[in-house]
This record gives C-alpha cells, structure tokens and sequence, in this order.
C-alpha cells in the first residue's frame, strides 16, 4: 500500500514576487481548457493522460518539424518552462474530463430530478508542481532554487527554507520517497508543499487470530475503546473523556451563542479560537487510539461508519456541527497504516441502542428513573446500569467480527452457521452476545 504525506516548509524573505507567476500558470491552464474542450473529439480518445499531453502539445507547440500550430502558446506565454506547460495540460485534461463526465450524467438523466447544467471549467484557486531541474533546484539544506516570472521574463531565484521545517524533514521523512513540491500561498505567507511516498504491507493475520481495537467516538466523551478478540474475549478497555478541553469548547461556544443572540453576525476571532480547542480535542483523541492500539497489538482498529450529512437538530445542534469524528478516524486511518495495522467500519445503527448481553433495547437518561439526567448511563432491561459508551464499543467489535468470519467461511457453512445464530443475519441487530453465540456453534462443528 502506498501512504502519500505532505509537509509544508515556509519560505522566507519573499512574499509577492510569486504572484505573477501563479497567475501565468492559471492563465496557461485556461488556455489549454479551451483548447481540449474545442478540439475534444481527439482528445476523448487519449487512453491516458500521457498521450493527452504529447496531443496538446502538437495543438500548441513549435518545432522543428511543426513549424505552424494552431494554437500556439508562445504567443502569449513568453518562455514558459517546458515542465509547466505540461504540468498545466495535465491540469486541464482533468478538469474537462470531469466537466465532460458530468455533462454527460446531467443530459442521461431525468429532466425532472436532474439540477442545473454542470458550468465550464475553470482553472480556479490552483497552484503549480515545482519540478526538479525545471522549476526547482536544491542548493543545500536551507536553500533552493525556484524558477519564477519576474521582471518579465522567467528567471531563477535564490529561497530561504525555514530551519525548523527542514530538521523535521529529516529527522521523520529520512525513509521516504522524496517527490515534487507545490508552491502553496497560505494567508499571506508562501510554502512548498513537499509530498513523500512509502509503501507499507498491511497486517494480514487470519481473522480468528486477530485481536481489534473497537472504538467508539462521542460528542460528551471523547472516545471510549474495547480491545476484543474474535471469541469475544475483552482484553481491555478505556475511557478518554477531556473534560477540561470540552469546558473550554463549552465556554467559547457559548460566547458565540451570547453575541448571536445579540444581533452580532461575523465573530470569526470566536470560531477561531472554538476551532482550534476543536482541533485540539481530535488531534489528541487519534493520539490516544493510536497508543493504546500499539500498546495492545492490534491487527485492526474498528470504527462506526457515522452519516454526519444533514441538517443538526436539537439543544445539541452545535456541538455535532462541530463534532470532528471523520478528522479524527481521517488522522488514526494515516498513523493505523503506518504502523501497519488495518482500518474498519461497521453499520452503527443500534450499537448503543441494543446491550451488548443480548437483552434487547436498553433505556438511556430520562427514560429510566435511574439514569435520569445521565445520558452517558443506561438501563439493561435485566435493570444493570451500565456505561453507553462502552456498550457500543462491545457491539462495535462484535459486528466486525461478525461479518469477516462469516465472509471467511464457504457459502455452504456460513448459511448453516446463520441458520443456528439467526440474530447474526441482520448485521443492525447483532451485539456481542451474536458473537459468543457464533463462536460457540464454530467451536461444537469443529
């Protein structure tokens, strides 16, 4: 599997003198989408984007042997580097095949339920790949060479890299395959962009052998996770609740709500600030999967597939709003992979619905007398009280198990097998009892 990853070195000392040349590049790649969207018949039938590029360049391009094109770039596009041409076809090949895709899905389908016609492309809000010899020489570890457009014309200048960016390079990417960097504008400072490749083999332990990392993220607790082999043997569990950072987050939305209140509409200093505790919260959230998922040795980690589309309602519409569970299974996906070590998602609808003994639905606040006002808590019908969180978790691990082990089995004996544990054909209603029920008909057939 290849990991892609990116890291961003500031560049110092200048700060417009790149404009220019972003704006001949986006200008480039509009020419070129005019280009391929007059002349699209030849270029629909390029089999890659290689062979896009060769044709484009035979539309726009001098030489020797084509002395007279027909749309010839140089004409208002003096000197321009010969790996930024092509890094502006490819660009634009893109955009128009996407464009061409869209176009074609809109007329196919029904004029009562399609929307409005898919617009022309445009370059937009892009920025250039800087290619080695071309556009970007490295002078020495704190230096580097980029070509850019000024003074009317293309010429090379001379970049500080920041120190600090540069150690950590070294120091976290030694091993990795160094690619191209993207010239970046962020606010009002510049970067390059560094991209690194590696390949990593991912665990491929048989699934009665695993051991998985069952995590369940919430909107009060930050996470709570259940370490679970396949015969639904709990190894360990725990809790990751933040209270002072979720006080914090409290306290800034809540100042946000007061100035709304109060007629105020543009409170981007507030959110900023709310943003960054948020940021906070999910950074040290995948932090704390990731240890425990090493200190354990896990083969997986599983999560919920959650649906966060929509609109928010209820006195909580705020908090899911801003509620970062795909950043944080996004970050755990990246350092799970590393390390590694598979990522999964089951259904979630009734994990925390459904107790994990099998007693069927369970009570939760003010539905019982006794977990009144403690959503956090919930009531077994058998009339335990136990943590919700960590009852989903239970059934978070179990679903997974459920389904790879059936998926592992001939046809013939996973129908048998559901046949006997007829709970476990419906993966929505399957908890960690399914499970110990299905372990104990594999182990009484074998």
């Amino acid at each position: 599997m290849k990991i892609m990853s990116t890291y961003s070195v500031k560049i110092k000392e200048y700060n417009h003198i790149f404009k220019d040349t972003i704006i001949l590049y986006r200008r480039a790649v509009d020419f070129y989408i005019d280009v391929m969207l007059k002349e699209w018949d030849e270029f629909s039938v390029c089999s890659n984007q290689n062979k896009a590029v060769n044709l484009a360049e035979s539309y726009s391009v001098t030489s020797k042997k084509r002395p007279v094109v027909i749309y010839d770039l140089a004409v208002n596009f003096y000197k321009f580097p010969s790996y930024l041409r092509r890094a502006a076809i490819a660009e634009a090949y893109g955009k128009v095949c996407s464009y061409k895709s869209n176009l074609d899905n809109w007329e196919n389908t029904d004029r009562n339920l399609r929307g409005e016609q898919p617009s022309f492309p445009k370059a937009g809000y892009i920025y250039p790949a800087m290619y080695r010899g071309n556009t970007f020489r490295r002078i020495d570890d704190l230096h580097a060479e980029l070509k850019v457009f000024y003074h009317n014309t293309w010429d090379w200048i001379t970049v500080s890299l920041r120190k600090t960016d540069v150690d950590y390079i070294k120091k976290y990417c030694f091993s990795r395959k160094e690619c191209v960097p993207t010239l970046q504008k962020r606010g009002k400072q510049w970067f390059l962009d560094f991209a690194f490749e590696e390949k990593v083999k991912l665990d491929e332990t048989d699934i009665f052998d695993q051991t998985v990392l069952a995590v369940d993220l919430g909107i009060n607790n930050a996470c709570t996770c259940s370490v679970m082999r396949s015969d639904g043997t709990i190894l360990g569990r725990r809790f990751l609740r933040l209270s002072r950072e979720y006080d914090s987050l409290k306290r800034k939305t809540d100042r946000i709500k007061a100035a709304q209140r109060h007629g105020s509409r543009r409170l981007s200093r507030l959110w900023r600030l709310a943003d960054g505790v948020n940021d906070d919260i999910a950074v040290k959230t995948a932090h704390f999967i990731v240890d425990m998922a090493q200190e354990y040795n896990v083969n997986t980690i599983v999560f919920e597939h959650l649906e966060l589309d929509g609109r928010k309602r209820g006195s909580k519409k705020m908090r899911l709003q801003m509620w970062k569970a795909r950043y944080v299974q996004s970050m755990v996906a990246d350092k799970a992979h590393r390390l590694s070590m598979r990522i999964s998602r089951v259904n979630v609808w009734g994990t925390s619905r459904l107790a994990f003994d099998g007693s069927g639905r369970v009570l939760r606040g003010n539905e019982s007398a006794k977990t009144k006002g403690k959503y956090s808590l919930c009531e077994f019908s058998t009339g335990k009280i136990y943590n919700c969180d960590l009852n989903a978790s239970y059934n978070i691990g179990a679903r997974y198990f459920i389904r790879e082990i059936i998926k592992s089995l001939p046809v013939t004996k996973g129908q048998q097998l559901l046949a006997k544990v007829p709970e476990a054909v419906y993966r929505s209603t399957c908890t960690l009892s399914t499970l110990i029920s299905l372990n104990a008909e594999l182990c009484a057939a074998a």
